[in-house]
């Protein structure tokens, strides 16, 4: 399966990513969404900023997923893999509180990250608001 993690441009994820200063990807939510029980190792995983075309690609080597989280659990959690998933060890107050009232999490941790020739995708079907895509293959929804 392939993925494609859509990143919060402002926060400058995407350069830690090909720098190797960020070698997983955290997603916090309320229900259970993608990529929860749809990400595995082996898989591939894109990455873009948000207005921006995919332009990086990486292998997914390792998942973790929690859930019935509470927020001192979502706390740990997040303290824990700060580093790998923030590339500091400080977590931002506006991280803690996203985090804080979520009841899943999926940790994806990738490695293999290359830059890549950019595109853009279609994502008609997935919702406006989709921050993760799933496909069988990627050139379904390339431009």
């Amino acid at each position: 399966m392939n993925h494609i993690a859509i990143m919060k441009k402002s926060w400058g994820l995407t350069r830690k990513i090909l720098s190797g200063q960020k070698t997983c990807e955290e997603r916090w939510y309320k229900t259970k969404r993608p990529p929860f029980d749809l990400v595995k190792p082996g898989d591939d995983i894109y990455f873009k900023d948000s207005g921006e075309p995919v332009s990086i690609k990486a292998k997914i080597t390792k998942v973790l997923q929690f859930d019935n989280l509470t927020p001192a659990k979502s706390a740990e959690i997040a303290s824990r893999y700060a580093m790998a998933d923030l590339g500091t060890s400080e977590i931002p107050s506006a991280i803690k509180d996203y985090t804080s009232h979520k009841n899943y999490c999926v940790i994806v941790f990738f490695d293999n990250v290359e830059r890549i020739e950019p595109f853009n995708v279609d994502k008609i079907g997935f919702g406006a608001m989709a921050a993760w895509l799933c496909v069988n293959d990627i050139n379904t929804i390339k431009l």
